[in-house]
C-alpha cells in the first residue's frame, strides 16, 4: 500500500519529516517498505505557455515553440510533438535541468534553429508508462482549461504535478487490513502523533426524481451483507481535474476518467471498493448478486473471456452475468466516453468467495484484496455517497433520490474487556490507568473505565481487534516496544531437546553423509506420471493440488527417488557424472477426495558414475548393487533393531532392475527397497546407470531398537577360519549367512564373504562362495576343539538346508 505524505496532512499537521514519521509508523504499526519522492534528482522543470507555433523551415514534422516561462524574454523551443498548440500550458525543462533517467538538457540547434529546453510528457519525467494517463507516443503533457487557469508561468513544474510529495511504501500485514485506505492510515498516524485525524468531509445534493423507479436491486445476505446503488444522470465522462489525476498516479494507479478514477479515489479513501456501470448498457434495469453456473462466461474489464466457476459471486442482469463481483467488472457495461448515465454499485461481499473467485479467475485485483482481509462497515454508503456526490460534481451531473439498498445491517460495536493489572502482567510494565485511558482515546476507542476495569468498545474501522490480547498489543504500540522492560521469564524451564523422530532424522543424515552422500532439498510437487513412479504404499493415486504454479508441479511427489533422479540428471545434464546424493523428506499418500493426504517421512539415496576416482595403483570403482547395499546395512545397522534386517529378491516394481532389486524388511516388517533403477526409467531421465535405494522412517520409528551400548574388545584373541562351499546357483548368500549364524554358536561373531566363483571346474548350475568366519570368546581362550565343532554343525546344517558341498 502506498501512502502520499502530503495527502496525510490534509488530515492532520504533520511537522515531522517524512523518513522520522516512517520510522515511526515502522517502529508502532506495519514496516515501511520503502520511501521515495517521484522528484528525484530531477531540477529545473518549470509550467510554461505556448505563446506561438510556427512550422520548422527545414522539417516536415517539427516545429519552432515560444514560450512563456515567467521569464522577461520567451523561451524558444523546437519540438517534434505531435499535439503542440498555442496557447496551451505545458511543462518545460529549461537549459540545464534535469529530468529522467539522469538526462541533462541543454541549448543547442535543431536543423538550424536554436533551442533552449524540451516540452516533455510525464515519461520523460520518470512517471511510469503504466501509471501515466497518456500513452508516451501521445505527445507532452498539456494541461486542461480548468486546471490550467490556476496556474502560472514559471511555476515549479514539479509541486504542480506532485512529484514533490514524499511517498511511503507500507507492507501491510494480513490483520491491519484497515491500513489498506487513507483513512485508516490516518487514524494511525494521528494516534502514533497524538493528534485528531479530519475525515473528508463532501456535500450530495439530490434531484427530485427517486433511483428506486429507475433501478431495482437484489441481493442474498449470505453472498452480500451490504448491496446499493446509486445513480446520477447527465454525466460528463472527461478526464479527471489535476488533483485527482495527482493523488492516483502518486498511489500507483493510472487515471482514466472522471468516473473511474473518482471509483478508484474512494478505493483509496474509505479501503471500499465501488464499481460503476453504464446504466444505458445493461440488459435490463436491474441488478441482481447470485452465484455463477459452471462455464458461465464473462469478458472483464482486461478484454479477456472468463469461465466462472460454481460458487464465484457475479452481477446478473436479467439473467446475463455482467461482472465477477468485488473482483473485476465486465467489459459490456464497462463506462466509457459515450456514457451519461452511471449506475454506482457499493457491497460488502462474503469474503470465501472473493478469494476464491480471484485464484480461480487468476485476477488478484486491489478490490478482492480488501475484500478478502475486510473493509469498514460503517464506511461503505459513505463511500457510495462521496462518490455520487464527486461525479456529479466533476461530471456536470445529478444524483437521483436515495440509495437503493437490497441488504444492509446495523453495526454494533463488540466490547473487550481488560485491566490495567493484567496489561502491565503481560508486558512488564507499571502503565497508570490514566495513560492507559489516554492511549484508547488517542486510537478512537469509546470505553468505560471502573477501578481499573476497561470495557472498550471497538470502533468500525478496527475489526481486527477481538480479544483482550489485541488490546494489549495497542497499548504495546502505542508506549513503545523499546520503552518495554527487558526481563527474564519466571516460572520453571524445561531443557530443549530433540524428540526421538528428530533425533532419528538427524542421526540418519549424519551416517549418509559420512558414508560420502550430499544432500538434497528438492521440490515436493512434480508431475503425475513422476508421483506415481517407486510408490512404496498400495494406494498409487496422485494427490493433485488446487491452484498449481505450473503443469509441471501440479502433484505432490509419492516418492523420494524421482526428486534425487531429477537431481541426477540437472548434474549429469551439466557434466557432473559422479554423483551420490541422499534426501530425507515427506512423500504424500491419498486418502481420499475428501480427506487430506496422508504425509509419511522417506530417506532416499542415489550413487551413479564412480565411487573411487582412478589413482597410480588402483583403477577407479564404478558404483554397483553391493556398494550401495552396504551404505545401506550400516544405516539399517545403527538404527539397532531388536529384529534382524533381510533382503528379499523382488522382480515386481516396474521402475526398478528385475534382477539387482530387493526389499528390506525388519523381522517381518517391509521399510524399504533397493536397487538399480531400470535400464528404461534412467532413460526417462537421460542419466545411465544409476542405483537407489528408499526406507519409510515413519514404519522405522514405530519398529522396536534397543539403545547403543558399549562393547568391550576381547582381552583373548580372537580365532578366524575361512570356509568354501558348492551350491546352487539360485541359493542366495544371504539365506546361508543366516544359516552359519544360527548354527555357528554363542562364540561366531562375524561372517563375511570374500570369494564367488563360477567357471573352471565348477559346474554351470553351480557357484563357489567363500566365508571368512571369525570367533571370539570374552572369557577364555579359545581352543580348536571348539572352533571344530562349530565348524561341524555349519556345515552339516548347510548340507541339509542346501545339499552344500564342502570344498
Amino acid at each position: 500500500m502506498k501512502v502520499s505524505v502530503n495527502w496525510l496532512r490534509e488530515y492532520m499537521p504533520i511537522a515531522l519529516p517524512a523518513n522520522e514519521l516512517a520510522e515511526k509508523i515502522s517502529r508502532t504499526a506495519v514496516e515501511v517498505e520503502g520511501q521515495s519522492r517521484p522528484q528525484g534528482d530531477m531540477k529545473k522543470v518549470v509550467i510554461a505557455k505556448v505563446l506561438s507555433v510556427v512550422p520548422h523551415p527545414d522539417s516536415d514534422h517539427l516545429v519552432i515553440t515560444q514560450l512563456d516561462a515567467g521569464e522577461d524574454e520567451p523561451i524558444q523551443v523546437v519540438t517534434g510533438a505531435p499535439n503542440i498548440a498555442e496557447g496551451q500550458t505545458v511543462v518545460l525543462a529549461k537549459h540545464g535541468s534535469l529530468i529522467g533517467d539522469g538526462v541533462k538538457i541543454r541549448r543547442g540547434k535543431l536543423r538550424g534553429e536554436k533551442s533552449n529546453g524540451m516540452l516533455t510528457a510525464l515519461q520523460e519525467l520518470g512517471m511510469d508508462n503504466s501509471v501515466a494517463p497518456k500513452e508516451l507516443e501521445a505527445g507532452i503533457w498539456v494541461f486542461n482549461d480548468a486546471d490550467a487557469a490556476d496556474l502560472k508561468p514559471g511555476q515549479d513544474a514539479f509541486e504542480v504535478l506532485g512529484f514533490d510529495d514524499d511517498i511511503l511504501e507500507l507492507g501491510i500485514t494480513p490483520n491491519r487490513a484497515d491500513m489498506l485506505s487513507m483513512n485508516g492510515t490516518a487514524y494511525e498516524v494521528a494516534a502514533i502523533l497524538d493528534e485528531k485525524a479530519q475525515l473528508p468531509e463532501f456535500t450530495l445534493e439530490e434531484s427530485d426524481e427517486a433511483t428506486d423507479s429507475l433501478i431495482s436491486v437484489t441481493a442474498p445476505e449470505d453472498l452480500a451483507k451490504k448491496y446499493a446503488v446509486r445513480m446520477i444522470k447527465d454525466v460528463h465522462v472527461q478526464d479527471s481535474p489535476l488533483w485527482v489525476q495527482r493523488r492516483l498516479w502518486n498511489m500507483g494507479i493510472r487515471p482514466i476518467s472522471n468516473v473511474v478514477d473518482i471509483t478508484n479515489l474512494m478505493l483509496l479513501t474509505y479501503g471500499q471498493p465501488l464499481h460503476a456501470f453504464d446504466y444505458d448498457q445493461l440488459p435490463a434495469h436491474e441488478l441482481s448478486v447470485r452465484t455463477a453456473t459452471e462455464g458461465e462466461v464473462i469478458k472483464t474489464l482486461d478484454g479477456v473471456e472468463r469461465k466462472a466457476q460454481a460458487g464465484n459471486i457475479v452481477i446478473d442482469s436479467a439473467g446475463e452475468a455482467l461482472m465477477f463481483a468485488g473482483v473485476m467488472g465486465g467489459e459490456s457495461t464497462e463506462v466509457t466516453d459515450q456514457t451519461t448515465n452511471v449506475v454506482l454499485e457499493a457491497a460488502i461481499f462474503e469474503p470465501k468467495a472473493i478469494r476464491h473467485a480471484a485464484r480461480d479467475q487468476n485476477l488478484h485485483s486491489e478490490a478482492s484484496q480488501r475484500f478478502e482481509r475486510g473493509v469498514d462497515v460503517e464506511a461503505t454508503f459513505r463511500a457510495l455517497d462521496h462518490a455520487a456526490a464527486l461525479i456529479a460534481e466533476l461530471g456536470a451531473g445529478t444524483v437521483t433520490k436515495g440509495r437503493v439498498v437490497a441488504q444492509d445491517f446495523a453495526y454494533e460495536a463488540p466490547v473487550v474487556k481488560v485491566s490495567t493489572q493484567h496489561i502491565n502482567d503481560v508486558l512488564g510494565t507499571d502503565i497508570q490507568t490514566s495513560e492507559i485511558a489516554a492511549m484508547f482515546e488517542r486510537l478512537g476507542f469509546g470505553f468505560e473505565e471502573l477501578d481499573g476495569e476497561f470495557a472498550v468498545m471497538i470502533p468500525s474501522h478496527r475489526w481486527d481487534i477481538s480479544i483482550p490480547a489485541d488490546l494489549i498489543e495497542e497499548v504495546a504500540r502505542l508506549y513503545g516496544y523499546d520503552n518495554l522492560p527487558a526481563t527474564l521469564p519466571t516460572g520453571e524451564t524445561t531443557p530443549g531437546k530433540l524428540s526421538t523422530k528428530q533425533q532419528l532424522i538427524r542421526d540418519s543424515r549424519h551416517t549418509l553423509e559420512g558414508l560420502g552422500l550430499n544432500q538434497a532439498i528438492s521440490y515436493v510437487l512434480t508431475t503425475p506420471e513422476k508421483a506415481s513412479q517407486f510408490m512404496m504404499a498400495d494406494v498409487t493415486e496422485a494427490v493433485e493440488v488446487n491452484y498449481p504454479m505450473s503443469q509441471e508441479r501440479r502433484v505432490t511427489r509419492g516418492s523420494l527417488l524421482t526428486s534425487l533422479l531429477d537431481d541426477v540428471a540437472y548434474n549429469v545434464a551439466r557434466k557432473q557424472d559422479d554423483v551420490s546424493l541422499y534426501e530425507q523428506g515427506r512423500v504424500f499418500v491419498s486418502n481420499g477426495m475428501t480427506a487430506l493426504p496422508e504425509e509419511i517421512e522417506h530417506i532416499a539415496g542415489v550413487v551413479t558414475g564412480n565411487v573411487r576416482d582412478r589413482d597410480w595403483d588402483q583403477a577407479a570403482q564404478p558404483a554397483d548393487f553391493f556398494y550401495l547395499k552396504g551404505i545401506v546395512e550400516q544405516l539399517l545397522a545403527d538404527y539397532g533393531f531388536v529384529d534382524n534386517v533381510r533382503f528379499e529378491t523382488n522382480t515386481n516394481r516396474p521402475e526398478m532392475h528385475p534382477g539387482q532389486t530387493a526389499d528390506i524388511y525388519v523381522g517381518e516388517t517391509f521399510v524399504g527397497f533397493i536397487g538399480q533403477i531400470h535400464p528404461l526409467t534412467t532413460k526417462m531421465y537421460k542419466v545411465g546407470q544409476v542405483f537407489g535405494f528408499e526406507l519409510n522412517l515413519t514404519t522405522i520409528l514405530e519398529l522396536p531398537r534397543v539403545k547403543s551400548t558399549y562393547e568391550p574388545v576381547s582381552k583373548y584373541p580372537s580365532i578366524s577360519r575361512d570356509l568354501a562351499i558348492l551350491v546352487d546357483r539360485q541359493v542366495e548368500s544371504a539365506d546361508l549367512v543366516a544359516r552359519i549364524k544360527e548354527t555357528g554358536g554363542a562364540d561366531l561373531h562375524d561372517v563375511t564373504v570374500f570369494d564367488v566363483y563360477t567357471g573352471d571346474n565348477v559346474a554351470d548350475d553351480k557357484k563357489s562362495v567363500a566365508y571368512s568366519l571369525r570367533f571370539v570368546n570374552y572369557d577364555h581362550t579359545l581352543v580348536d576343539d571348539e572352533i571344530n565343532a562349530a565348524i561341524d554343525n555349519i556345515t552339516k546344517a548347510l548340507q541339509t538346508a542346501f545339499d552344500a558341498e564342502i570344498r
